[in-house]
């Protein structure tokens, strides 16, 4: 963790008074880490999305120049966007260009996590909950105080994907790849949320009912 990220992570105070808590989600594509990190939002805490925030980071001028500088222009859109589903073609078919480009963008998510996490604390926020797609993978844990395992059934990750993505089971495949294993992602968690239903509301009560074991353990 980086110093920055000691200072913002579960030392400080919240708006009750009680320890200001940074919760990583981990857990299998499609598992349903977004809908999590929604139901930890309307307890108050900020949701930082770190898969909408690399996106966001491809249209950095400086980011999509070093990519073109890497693929060529025909790694860009009709409208001179970086267009993703290139990228995802690239560096899903070759490890070492997926880290390329995550050594690229995950030191500049990083210092946007610590920015929106020093936000979040002068607002007198309760904590702040990250989903991050490769949590483990790039570190991520390092920042939280608590992680949490957001588990479903690959039948209902494998569908949710298809539905929502338009994903077809090699896209799935191949992302899960050059992902850790399920069994090692939970094993490093302290807390398991199982998101199988479609029910938001019975999703938001288990997350509550989490959160608030998670606060009395550390003495909230």
């Amino acid at each position: 963790m980086s110093e920055a990220a000691k200072g913002q992570s579960g030392s400080g105070k919240g708006s009750a008074g009680g320890r200001f808590l940074v919760i990583g989600l981990a857990g299998g594509i499609g598992s349903g880490k977004s809908a999590v990190a929604r139901s930890f939002g309307r307890l108050g805490l900020v949701v930082l999305d770190s898969d909408e925030a690399a996106k966001a980071e491809l249209d950095v001028a400086e980011v999509r120049d070093q990519i073109v500088a890497w693929w060529g222009a025909e790694i860009l859109g009709a409208d001179g966007r970086v267009d993703r589903r290139r990228v995802a073609d690239i560096v899903f078919a070759d490890k070492g260009e997926l880290r390329r480009l995550e050594g690229l963008v995950h030191p500049r998510l990083r210092v946007g996590r610590e920015r929106a996490i020093a936000e979040a604390r002068r607002e007198g926020r309760p904590g702040a909950v990250i989903d991050a797609p490769l949590l483990f993978e790039a570190g991520v844990d390092g920042e939280c105080d608590e992680v949490v395992f957001v588990e479903a059934s690959r039948g209902v990750r494998l569908e949710r994907v298809q539905r929502s993505r338009g994903w077809s089971e090699d896209d799935f495949a191949r992302r899960e790849a050059v992902q850790w294993g399920l069994d090692e992602k939970r094993a490093r968690c302290g807390w398991v949320i199982v998101n199988e239903s479609a029910s938001q509301e019975l999703l938001d009560r288990e997350v509550e009912r989490v959160y608030a074991e998670m606060v009395r353990a550390r003495g909230g």
